[in-house]
């Protein structure tokens, strides 16, 4: 099947067309997913559609064939994230030492739940629920920790009675007291305590401040 562009003599094949069609839409949500990224930092996952749609320069209805609800954009935004957390663990683990490795990762990771009100709920829910639409991302990232411990347990860097389990749930709940405002200010202080349990004959005064971006 065969159509014409009424502006000019070119002819243009409809898979053409289609092409042209899908690699338009794909740009339009990348441009929502990078806009969401600022929008929900700011706004927390009850951020506003309309607004996200007005800062990404797309309509609210081009928003919704790619993300029916609010629920779907901000399981897709944090998909991206925490793809991008799995990615890093395995490029830690050949760059750094083990006990660093963990301990950047794991700071990096605190840095992303406390950019994002609600997450760490969304991430306890989905970790054991096979059809949530973050389980898949959920699991890589709990396996990347458990991996990493295990390495620095294995050089003695990390102590020995901890499981990948048991870090995925102390990193849960730092996530959500630094999301309590009684707590928040103390954010810095708290990650320092768990960080230096975390690594063997490390102390708080030791461990790195985590940055929030």
């Amino acid at each position: 099947m065969w159509t014409t562009d009424p502006d000019s003599t070119i002819w243009i094949t409809a898979p053409l067309v289609k092409a042209i069609m899908r690699a338009d839409a794909q740009k339009n949500r990348s441009q929502i997913l990078t806009v969401s990224r600022d929008v929900v930092a700011e706004h927390g996952a009850g951020a506003s559609m309309r607004d996200i749609a007005r800062r990404a320069g797309v309509g609210l209805a081009t928003l919704l064939r790619h993300f029916p609800t609010r629920e779907a954009l901000f399981e897709a935004l944090l998909c991206t994230h925490l793809d991008t957390l799995t990615q890093r663990a395995d490029e830690l683990e050949a760059s750094a030492s083990a006990d660093q490795a963990l301990l950047t990762w794991f700071r990096e990771l605190v840095v992303f739940t406390r950019s994002y009100r609600g997450v760490v709920a969304m991430m306890a829910a989905a970790h054991t629920n096979p059809d949530s639409a973050l389980y898949a991302s959920c699991a890589a990232v709990h396996s990347a920790g458990a991996r990493l411990l295990l390495r620095a347990q294995d050089e003695g860097t990390a102590r020995a009675d901890m499981s990948g389990d048991d870090l995925f749930a102390l990193i849960t709940a730092l996530g959500w007291a630094v999301d309590q405002p009684s707590f928040a200010p103390r954010a810095d202080h708290l990650f320092q305590i768990i960080a230096s349990a975390i690594l063997a004959n490390r102390s708080s005064d030791d461990v790195e401040e985590p940055r929030a971006p």
